[in-house]
């Protein structure tokens, strides 16, 4: 059952977060790897090969996992949400073994918040890879004594990993993408979609779109944009999607996710800019 982590005696939340981000609960943070609200921050991420598009470059839902841009605020105090995101990425990282993502909080208020942050090579903190944006909300506040939730395991990168679509539950269909109605695998503590599924089946449809438009399977993202317009409560969420091709190899395409267990409700909208890549060798 889904439910909202802020339901439930304030003794009893730290045990609630614990059981949410466990194995049994949110995909999200513990399948792609990354420590999820330790003493410090979490700051590294291995890249495997199930984060890597068609041309060996880096995709953008990992590294929009990786750096969530939630207004600083961190689930360790408070119960946050994401307005909008941004993430410009300029090196594919075709060689990158593990990311390293550097937080700034621009501005924080009472209920709004602003932040950004740096990721980069962890072996090498002068290669930049990308930058992120964001605007995030403060939807409640977490009790103190605060207890940090066990560190993930470390996945295996192996030739059999299937692609993130799958491990999300988004399935390709006649009429568009579509994640399954919500369960807790796929909701944030605020008993919603939570952003990291949002990513995938948005990045799933786009980069499909895209390798149409330049003719190639070897597209590479370069600009991802998101709106989280409204929480995601029902499902089934469906991507509705249209682009261009332009000059040079580079396409856009703009997609819309609907909750249709909500009449069609827009849960975000995006757009997304892609070049035509090279073939991973």
């Amino acid at each position: 059952m889904v439910r909202d982590i802020r339901e439930g005696p304030a003794e009893e939340y730290w045990d609630r977060l614990r059981q949410m981000m466990g194995p049994d609960g949110l995909i999200t943070y513990w399948y792609l790897g990354r420590a999820f609200n330790q003493a410090e921050d979490p700051d590294t991420v291995r890249l495997r090969r199930d984060m890597r598009n068609g041309a060996g470059g880096i995709m953008a839902a990992p590294l929009a996992i990786a750096a969530p841009e939630t207004g600083g605020w961190r689930d360790r105090e408070a119960v946050p949400a994401p307005v909008t995101y941004g993430l410009h990425i300029i090196d594919d990282a075709r060689d990158v073994a593990e990311i390293r993502v550097s937080r700034t909080t621009v501005r924080r208020g009472g209920r709004m918040g602003f932040s950004r942050s740096e990721i980069t090579d962890a072996a090498d903190p002068s290669r930049l890879i990308a930058v992120t944006t964001g605007v995030g909300v403060k939807l409640g506040d977490a009790p103190p004594s605060f207890r940090p939730v066990d560190a993930p395991p470390e996945m295996t990168d192996t030739a059999d990993l299937p692609p993130l679509h799958v491990v999300f539950g988004a399935q390709r269909h006649s009429d568009g993408w579509r994640l399954p109605a919500l369960t807790s695998r796929l909701a944030s503590t605020s008993a919603s979609l939570h952003l990291g599924p949002i990513h995938v089946v948005l990045e799933a449809a786009a980069m499909e779109l895209a390798a149409e438009l330049a003719g190639s399977d070897a597209v590479q993202v370069e600009d991802w944009d998101v709106h989280f317009v409204a929480p995601g409560r029902a499902g089934p969420f469906l991507v509705l999607a249209d682009g261009w091709a332009g000059l040079g190899g580079r396409v856009v395409v703009r997609s819309t996710l609907v909750d249709e267990g909500r009449d069609g409700a827009v849960v975000a909208a995006g757009a997304a800019a892609f070049r035509r890549g090279q073939p991973h060798l």
